[in-house]
């Protein structure tokens, strides 16, 4: 269950891809703003991963319907693949924006969520939290510790703030495809395999939680999952190998700064 283990020059081209995913994040954040469609915060995802050699890794992925879009852009109880379109953000909104690029065969994948304009407390520590857990799970993740060990650390530190872990939303391996084993799950779960970390690993991780349940629901669209009483939910997520000595953050900047860092 351990997936397959990247040399030291896969995780290179990895880094390459996760640069790209950094750099459609920054152009996504310079358009985030109330009064923007999600569509259009598409379209500038979609151009900067095309303009960089990449090709959007989200868009046509298998399911009862393809995936229409570059993005997946979530809005407040809306935890994660919401499908771009003609929705405007409006102040008070929180927006999940999780993009995914191919480059020369090698996936990035990453998350972090928005708050838009002036947000109400409960949410904005919603947010803080989350990073917070991502945070968390990089600080824990070495070789030879098992990842239940981390999952349970992620699920304390949110659980004790007053939020709920959203079991049924995984984290997994990355590589050549965007998904591939092991299932890394954000809490400690005897529905999948437990693991031990090793050198050459990549995963990506990815906390959602929120404000008042742990259940979801799938909508008509087939792709986006919502909390079932309507309350709001974030999303974080970065690509992280595991060294000899730690972890490499394969979506963070240029200058190894991000969210969650």
């Amino acid at each position: 269950m351990s997936g397959t283990i990247k040399t030291p020059a896969q995780i290179e081209k990895m880094r390459q891809a996760g640069l790209l995913v950094w750099q459609a994040h920054q152009e996504a954040a310079k358009v985030v703003a109330a009064g923007v469609t999600t569509r259009e915060i598409d379209a500038v995802v979609e151009k900067t991963i095309v303009d960089g050699g990449g090709v959007p890794l989200f868009k046509g992925v298998p399911g009862r319907v393809p995936f229409p879009a570059a993005t997946c852009i979530s809005i407040n109880a809306e935890v994660v693949h919401g499908i771009p379109g003609p929705r405007k953000l409006k102040e008070g909104d929180i927006v999940s924006i999780d993009i995914g690029a191919r480059l020369d065969g090698w996936c990035g994948d990453a998350a972090t969520t928005y708050p838009i304009g002036e947000i109400d407390p409960r949410s904005k520590e919603l947010l803080e939290i989350n990073e917070g857990a991502l945070r968390l799970a990089i600080h824990q993740m070495r070789p030879k510790i098992r990842w239940s060990q981390v999952a349970r650390a992620m699920e304390r530190y949110v659980t004790k703030a007053g939020f709920h872990v959203i079991e049924e939303l995984l984290g997994h391996g990355i590589g050549t495809e965007l998904w591939e084993k092991p299932q890394v799950p954000n809490l400690p779960s005897g529905k999948t395999a437990d693991f031990k970390l090793r050198p050459g690993m990549v995963l990506a991780v990815e906390p959602m939680i929120a404000i008042g349940t742990a259940n979801v629901k799938i909508m008509p669209d087939h792709w986006t999952y919502e909390t079932v009483d309507g309350s709001g939910a974030a999303h974080f997520e970065h690509t992280i190998a595991v060294t000899e000595d730690g972890v490499q953050i394969l979506t963070a900047g240029p200058d190894g700064k991000g969210w969650g860092l």
